[in-house]
């Protein structure tokens, strides 16, 4: 039975007095971020950045929980699996005051934490009901499979759309076709700075704007369009030649279409398994959605546009990709937590919602928390399966854990952890940042 949280650890409007919705929030950041700003970063207030801050209240006074927290912290920083190079923070999620820190503005590899920070961009640029749409069109004795970013798209959906464009083939009179795959969506695809060529297509697929299942192959859009012709061909329609790169014309016919999960949904998927191809394929209709190129450069810049709006400090913050994987990637916890604490505030739930939800539960199977990765399972660390929901981010010489945790003072507490560089074998230093966690909720005292 999947671990959850119990009734008690809710998700969403919990700790801050909700303030009404604010219907232009989304509309606000979308216009913010597609007006011509020269590759620039917007400067300047936000209004609801503004009005955030005044929600948090200026006390600085630990109480007893707390206080606990933070002496142990202090203790247990000093873990030799952790390393002597360690950021990290915890912050009270109602009053925003900052319940312990150690190095908390130093900006390190944050590995998938990144995905934070892609996540957040996503669903306020595209709103979280947005859905990827995969079409098929019929033109000169060609069907083109156009793809649209879809990184769920799956063998049945492609069946589905064989089956309808084989309908109207023979509705037609038509028995045979050339089959072309149109990517054009994204531009040809790149290594991000600080990937190397050994992540292609290991790690992460080359980034295109189709795929089917999942596949790691250096060319997912003719893998996919390989898949669709054989399912033609399997529904009586003969495919003549091999399968091409093309570009649908203008004046083709639309024959099917298929469109994804909500990307809320997505959005869930991505941060529960840490999907990297999902977090490139986002980075970069995210970027198409405000009005910029699909590039690393430009996805990378609306993140940041974004998370300014939301009055996210960006001192010591460089990313180059999305997903994380890039080396060159420097985030302090103090960042990473503050988009976190954006997240999980009511007045943004209706956007951000999915991010909190999407976080992996301490012990839940399936996700990169679960028990086949060997987390929470340690004498230290048990007592906080089902307490704790994190985003885990793991490369050579860099892990991270951040998420949130309902203490012992009954208060609910957003930390952040990330540490670069230790000796230890990766699997002792997840075991010391799983501990942290566990000292954050307070079940190991």
């Amino acid at each position: 039975m999947p671990i959850g949280f119990p009734t008690s650890v809710r998700t969403g409007g919990r700790h801050r007095k909700a303030k009404a919705p604010n219907p232009a929030l989304r509309r606000a950041v979308v216009l913010a971020v597609t007006a011509p700003v020269a590759g620039t970063i917007l400067t300047g207030t936000s209004a609801f950045a503004a009005d955030k801050a005044v929600a948090k209240t200026t006390a600085t006074t630990l109480d007893t929980a707390e206080q606990q927290i933070a002496d142990n912290l202090n203790t247990r920083v000093q873990d030799t699996r952790l390393g002597s190079t360690v950021s990290g923070v915890v912050i009270d999620a109602k009053s925003g005051r900052t319940v312990w820190g150690h190095d908390a503005t130093t900006a390190l590899m944050p590995a998938s934490n990144t995905k934070l920070g892609t996540a957040t961009a996503a669903l306020t640029v595209l709103g979280p009901d947005h859905r990827f749409t995969t079409k098929v069109v019929y033109g000169d004795g060609t069907l083109t499979l156009v793809g649209g970013g879809d990184r769920s798209l799956t063998s049945d959906d492609l069946d589905a759309l064989a089956k309808t464009a084989v309908a109207g083939l023979k509705n037609a009179g038509l028995t045979s076709v050339k089959v072309q795959v149109d990517d054009s969506l994204f531009p040809e695809p790149t290594l991000a700075t600080g990937w190397n060529d050994g992540y292609y297509p290991d790690s992460v697929a080359p980034v295109r704007a189709l795929v089917v299942d999942g596949h790691h192959v250096t060319d997912t859009s003719v893998d996919a369009g390989q898949t669709f012709a054989k399912l033609l061909t399997d529904r009586g329609v003969t495919v003549a030649g091999d399968v091409t790169h093309g570009t649908a014309d203008t004046h083709d016919v639309p024959v099917a279409r298929h469109e994804s999960d909500k990307l809320s949904t997505l959005v869930k998927h991505m941060l529960k398994v840490s999907d990297n191809d999902y977090a490139e394929t986002l980075l970069r209709t995210t970027a198409l959605a405000a009005g910029r190129p699909a590039t690393f450069e430009d996805g990378t810049a609306v993140v940041r546009q974004v998370l300014t709006r939301y009055g996210v400090s960006l001192d010591n913050f460089e990313i180059h990709d999305g997903s994380g994987l890039s080396r060159a990637n420097r985030i302090p916890a103090q960042t990473i937590a503050d988009i976190l604490d954006v997240a999980d505030d009511p007045r943004y739930s209706q956007t951000l919602k999915s991010i909190i939800d999407g976080l992996p539960v301490a012990g839940e199977a399936g996700s990169t928390l679960g028990p086949e990765w060997g987390r929470f399972d340690t004498a230290d660390s048990q007592c906080a399966v089902g307490k704790v929901k994190a985003k885990t981010g793991t490369l050579t010489g860099a892990i991270a854990l951040s998420g949130l945790t309902k203490a012992q003072d009954g208060a609910w507490k957003i930390f952040s952890f990330i540490e670069n560089n230790s000796a230890a074998a990766p699997g002792d230093t997840k075991d010391a940042l799983d501990g942290l966690a566990a000292t954050v909720n307070g079940c190991w005292a």
